[in-house]
């Protein structure tokens, strides 16, 4: 398959980058158009052509993925026009808000599929959420999902949760690297070496997460295995609900989803 990103940041050369490890595309297939040089230089290093075009990227595209900012949106889109040709390419929108019925406006006659990636897609271990717009079909949707589920996993829902997706899994990744860090500066305020309390939380992080995994048990029944009766675990947990953790969380979740609608009305 031919590949256009438009757009060269970094959950585009995370998607190229698996893409390219899955062999679903050769190298020589995959343009990108950035307006960034140090961007540009990065997916060159992968391998790809990049350069500044929309127009050209997409019209040589099977597929174009569109990895650019909701804010800039509309003007790619503008500019991909440029070239006068009518849009053959299936379009692929990985970006917050920017539902397909906008896109489908925009580009009369296109097919649309909309999927809100995360970052751990770099290393394989992401969770990409997809829906199709009204003129994509079970293939163009089957050949999105294989493109993503050569960096993680993939789901189908309905558009309308697609806020509440933003909200859990694209910005998710950032709630744990946050606990990561507050977790670390707590341990160097209670006596350890800074660079031992991030060690200690950055590894906790990633064997729970394994764990998690590969145990098969709900994180409930985790959580409460480790946690003894009258405990350190225990202690901590409760000082977390007096202090209203859940409540945080969810509110947390809350302002990322309306984040997402405001972008959407722009």
């Amino acid at each position: 398959m031919k590949l256009g990103f438009i757009g060269g940041g970094n959950m585009a050369q995370a998607t190229i980058a698996a893409v390219l490890r899955a062999g679903l595309a050769q190298r020589d297939n995959v343009r990108v158009s950035e307006p960034d040089e140090a961007r540009r230089t990065a997916c060159r290093h992968l391998g790809v052509i990049a350069a500044w075009d929309n127009a050209a990227v997409a019209a040589g595209a099977d597929i174009v993925i569109l990895a650019v900012k909701p804010q800039v949106m509309a003007e790619a889109l503008r500019s991909m026009a440029a070239s006068g040709q009518p849009p053959s390419a299936l379009l692929v929108s990985i970006a917050a808000g920017i539902t397909t019925r906008w896109i489908e406006a925009q580009v009369p006659g296109a097919r649309v599929v909309r999927v809100m990636p995360n970052t751990p897609l770099t290393v394989g271990a992401g969770v990409s959420v997809v829906c199709r717009g009204s003129r994509a079909n079970d293939a163009d949707e089957t050949v999105v999902r294989r493109i993503f589920e050569s960096g993680g996993v993939t789901l189908a829902l309905p558009e309308d949760q697609f806020d509440a997706v933003t909200a859990v899994s694209g910005s998710g990744p950032a709630y744990f690297y946050e606990l990561v860090e507050c977790l670390s500066a707590a341990g160097a305020a209670e006596g350890l070496a800074p660079q031992a309390a991030e060690l200690l939380a950055r590894q906790t992080l990633i064997g729970a997460a394994r764990l998690l995994e590969a145990s098969g048990a709900s994180a409930a029944q985790l959580r409460a295995a480790v946690t003894s009766p009258a405990g350190t675990t225990a202690a901590a947990l409760e000082s977390l609900d007096r202090s209203g953790f859940a409540d945080i969380i969810r509110r947390a979740v809350q302002c990322a989803a309306a984040r997402g609608a405001e972008l959407a009305r722009g």
